[in-house]
């Protein structure tokens, strides 16, 4: 085997550790990336043939995390990994969008990318390393790659900038960044924020780049190593030289003149294109000479005159295809509580863009479960993103949730939930989805912007409205504009697509591909500036919509109320089997759940119904409630013996009220005078020190008879009327204690004497 080993430093005693020749030998390239006790596999196979008429690059990336990795069985009823969680899949994105840009433009062959966690810990964040080891396949493979390319987590900690961040520290980072780049320039980029400003997200790039190019070196090492300079041969497109040179004559200044018209109309500027096209083919060709070859060139060479054509007009007259300034924000309309039967609605219009937000608030038991082999916990904000076919105006199959569904819905959720409120101001779970009705560009800015006003309608109490925008650049030669709330047009055949969200104060998250080479800093500030106007402008417009949220939840919303009881009481308030707790809800329709908290049970009460609540809490603070003597309760009546009747006087509670008790009149049977299921009112006269007993007593509620005389104890009862308590402590709930159930069966006995 030739086994070969590279070293990354990290330059603070950290170091990431490359290897191939050892593993998976078949594919065309695979390589072993190892930081700590986090290894990743990754493999590349190539296509060696090409179908007819294929103009793209069918790259597919998958990344996957073996349970075994963490010593872990997989969930489920197979227990066995099954299809990409969300967090699989996000990673698998970030590393597509690294790569698909540095194949060759006229490469088509399809190519498969596999990264699987093979070897994990609790300090290694996988998703630092799998463009790492994905590039380090390419680089020992024949495949043609324009690489090589990384990636490197970014984290901004105690004012500074740390790379591939201990993943203890991530959560209390200010800024956490993915960020992918050649040697020469950076390509992709994501992450959140809290509330950054601009020169620090700059700054961050900066030390990411500087770390990513040390990568990139070690990797083209790799490459030499390798004996894989040399990529194969391939030809995957026939072309027309003359027929390109022909129908740019013909079209290019047409389609200049007609992008210069300002046309707003997303399917009327799209027919106005087509015609252009059509006009070229009804002059050249008929219907016997145009072959499915011809017409396959032809919308080759017309897409790539068009893109032209339009980037010159940018550039040459600095203004857009649909007549918008480079900085200005298309026509915004808002609507809130526009849905009547739920918790929170928003409607948000920007140009041909419209995104229906809905909020939904719930308890703790809606919580999403993480259950992957690296993160585990629960997750109480939740955001999803729909695109359905008709947002387009176009036929497509519903199916199930696409990766840029995924990828869209995550970005808005980064970028909201940095200005909720804690768990304490707001004990809910919540779920925002953002149905995208209308969709011409910037549909995930849509969705942050729609799912701000939704979380305000129905009265979650963010601390600060959050908006987002997507930037883009059309660059040539020393020419470039940054274009402010792109259009799908603009974002298809521009250079940049630079999406940023914030409140007023900074930003909270942002996603940022580049397909053009040599882009400096100065025009990234220049978009990071550009965007904060905007954004601002955004802001203003949704704060006109609503100012603030509401001051209270809708009347048929949840409510929720937190108590806390004593830990050692949870056991009583939940009962054998869930039957306390189970009968609570059901008779108080109520959704109760608890924690265990330190010293604490947390418990946390929800239902529509206030009364149903109130119940509740009454319900669980009487279980909770230590029985003091001189207490007064209205007790029911459980059961009737000779000596007396047990009384329940909490829930699950019970005590002795001996037949002497009854009254201050002598009472030789109770049989006539209590029945199973009254109430009576009495009032704890002692508690046995020793067992916990309770002694209850009706009479002494009563006023005392003018000249009483004390009568002399019984000598029946077997002692009986020191009283008893049924109740076995805070953790019995309407269980006996010990000893009650003999002291009725020698009642019983006695009766049958």
């Amino acid at each position: 085997m030739n086994i070969i080993k590279k070293e990354v430093s990290l330059g603070d005693g950290r170091h990431i550790e490359i290897e191939t020749g050892k593993l998976a030998k078949q594919a065309d390239g695979s390589a072993v990336v190892r930081m700590n006790d986090t290894m990743l596999l990754a493999t590349v196979c190539a296509k060696k043939e090409v179908g007819e008429n294929v103009d793209f690059m069918p790259l597919t990336v998958d990344y996957q995390e073996k349970y075994a990795a963490m010593g872990r069985f997989p969930g489920g009823f197979f227990r066995r990994e099954a299809r990409p969680s969300e967090h699989e899949i996000l990673i698998a994105r970030l590393v597509d969008r690294a790569l698909r840009p540095l194949f060759p433009d006229n490469f088509h062959a399809e190519v498969q990318v596999q990264i699987t966690l093979m070897s994990g810990d609790k300090e290694t964040m996988p998703d630092q390393l799998a463009a790492l080891a994905a590039a380090s396949a390419l680089a020992v493979s024949d495949i043609p790659f324009n690489g090589p390319v990384s990636e490197v987590r970014v984290s901004y900690l105690d004012g500074q900038y740390v790379i591939n961040t201990p993943m203890a520290d991530i959560d209390r980072a200010e800024l956490d960044l993915i960020v992918a780049a050649t040697a020469e320039n950076i390509m992709m980029v994501e992450g959140e924020m809290k509330e950054v400003s601009e020169e620090i997200m700059l700054g961050a790039l900066k030390a990411a780049h500087e770390a990513i190019k040390e990568q990139c070196r070690v990797i083209a090492e790799l490459t030499v190593d390798s004996g894989k300079t040399e990529k194969r041969e391939y030809c995957h497109e026939v072309n027309d030289e003359e027929l390109r040179q022909r129908l740019h004559d013909a079209v290019y200044q047409k389609c200049y003149d007609f992008s210069k018209q300002g046309i707003a109309n997303k399917h009327a500027r799209e027919e106005g294109f087509d015609a252009i096209k059509q006009e070229f083919i009804d002059a050249n060709y008929t219907e016997e000479t145009l072959t499915d070859e011809i017409q396959f060139m032809i919308d080759r060479y017309y897409h790539d005159t068009e893109r032209e054509a339009m980037r010159d007009m940018v550039l040459n007259e600095r203004t857009r295809l649909d007549g918008r300034q480079l900085d200005e924000i298309r026509p915004l309309w808002s609507e809130v509580d526009y849905l009547p039967s739920v918790h929170g609605s928003a409607i948000f219009t920007r140009g041909e863009t419209q995104s229906l937000s809905t909020c939904t608030l719930g308890t703790k038991l809606d919580a999403q479960t993480i259950d992957g082999a690296v993160i585990e916990g629960t997750r109480r904000f939740l955001l999803h993103y729909n695109f359905p076919g008709f947002a387009t105006g176009e036929v497509k199959r519903s199916g199930s949730t696409s990766r840029r569904e995924v990828g869209h819905g995550h970005l808005a959720w980064r970028a909201l939930k940095e200005v909720l409120p804690s768990e304490e101001e707001c004990p809910y779970t919540i779920r925002v989805v953002s149905d995208i009705l209308e969709s011409n560009g910037s549909s995930s800015m849509a969705t942050v912007c729609a799912g701000c006003m939704a979380l305000m309608d129905a009265g979650v109490k963010i601390r600060k409205p959050v908006a987002g925008i997507a930037m883009g650049l059309i660059s040539k030669g020393d020419k470039w504009a940054v274009l402010s709330d792109i259009l799908g047009d603009e974002d298809h055949l521009g250079d940049m697509d630079f999406k940023v969200t914030g409140t007023r104060d900074g930003i909270t998250a942002c996603q940022m591909d580049i397909k053009v080479d040599g882009l400096s800093y100065d025009v990234l500030a220049k978009a990071l500036e550009q965007a904060r106007q905007g954004r601002l402008h955004i802001l203003d417009h949704i704060q006109s919509t609503i100012a603030a949220p509401r001051e209270d939840y809708k009347p048929f919303v949840p409510r929720i109320v937190q108590i806390q009881i004593p830990k050692d009481f949870i056991g009583a308030v939940i009962g054998k089997g869930g039957e306390v707790i189970q009968k609570i809800q059901a008779e108080t329709d109520t959704i109760i759940n608890i924690e265990e908290v330190g010293d604490q049970g947390i418990v946390d009460i929800a239902s529509a119904n206030k009364d149903g609540i109130e119940a509740a809490v009454k319900w669980i603070k009487d279980i909770c409630t230590v029985p003091e003597v001189g207490q007064v309760y209205d007790a029911k009546v459980v059961s009737i013996v000779e000596f007396g009747a047990f009384l329940e006087y909490l829930p699950g509670k019970e005590g002795l009220m001996h037949i002497s008790e009854y009254d201050w009149k002598r009472t030789d049977t109770l049989e006539n005078l209590l029945h199973v299921g009254d109430t009576v009112q009495v009032k704890i006269i002692a508690i046995d020190e020793k067992n916990g007993k309770l002694k209850l007593s009706r009479k002494a509620l009563l006023p005392k008879p003018e000249g009483y005389v004390e009568e002399k104890p019984r000598s029946n009862g077997g002692g009986h009327g020191n009283g008893g308590n049924r109740s076995n402590g805070p953790r019995r709930e309407g269980g006996r204690n010990e000893g009650h159930g003999d002291e009725r069966r020698r009642s019983g006995g006695e009766r049958r004497k």
